[in-house]
């Protein structure tokens, strides 16, 4: 057997490994300013250049957004999400449409044939949840409702990857939604929507829950041509 010497990374790469647990994880949240240049460089005991290397590397992934003048920025949870919200600014309503047709059948298939009774069940509360906020007219806690329940159809699929790339779409689908229910004669709660996706997903019903997902998204493509 051949043994090969083992090379610790560079460091710019483990502060960057680093940094980015911070954002993942949610100790450092979304929209939130990250300590300032010295705070960090004292706590991770690195350089000033070793860290603005890393803090670069993030921003050119789009995960931090650094503003001169006013500090660094926390812009998206992962690699993923922030290359999608820089993609997602230059195409229409209707280019997101089509990709989510291709992710939310995928996922409403996969959680028919995986989803759990405790999955069932988030899915029915945020229902319930989102349904609350819309009568209150309570748009934007609506909107995090009706997102988290499409995140959770992914989570149900039961393939960690489907559900990273449709979460990773959150601040553009959260966003899309708003500019939809701010669009006169907009109804945020159709049963012929999630009501009958849920209903399909807690039958096993693989076809019906594709089927009322194509429906509902077609729906929507109708409505934003009108």
């Amino acid at each position: 057997m051949t043994l090969t010497a083992s090379h610790r990374p560079p460091l710019v790469e483990e502060i960057t490994a680093k940094l980015r647990v911070l954002i993942h994880s949610g100790e450092w949240p979304l929209q939130q300013r990250i300590p300032a240049e010295p705070e960090l460089m004292a706590a991770l005991g690195v350089s000033r250049g070793t860290l603005r290397e890393a803090i670069k590397a993030l921003a050119h992934s789009g995960m931090l957004d650094v503003r001169r003048g006013d500090g660094t920025y926390v812009r998206a949870t992962s690699e993923i999400s922030g290359a999608a919200r820089r993609m997602y600014q230059d195409h229409s309503e209707e280019h997101i449409l089509e990709v989510r047709v291709a992710l939310d059948t995928q996922a409403a298939r996969l959680a028919a044939r995986h989803a759990t009774a405790g999955d069932v069940a988030a899915m029915q509360e945020l229902l319930a949840i989102g349904r609350v906020a819309w009568l209150a007219e309570d748009y934007s806690a609506w909107a995090r409702a009706d997102w988290d329940f499409h995140v959770m159809v992914a989570k149900a699929s039961a393939n960690p990857l489907l559900h990273e790339l449709y979460a990773s779409f959150g601040v553009v689908f959260h966003a899309d939604l708003l500019r939809q229910q701010r669009r006169g004669g907009f109804n945020g709660l159709p049963h012929q929507g999630h009501g009958e996706l849920l209903e399909a997903i807690a039958a096993r019903d693989e076809a019906a829950a594709v089927e009322s997902v194509t429906r509902n998204l077609n729906s929507c493509a109708e409505w934003l041509r009108e």
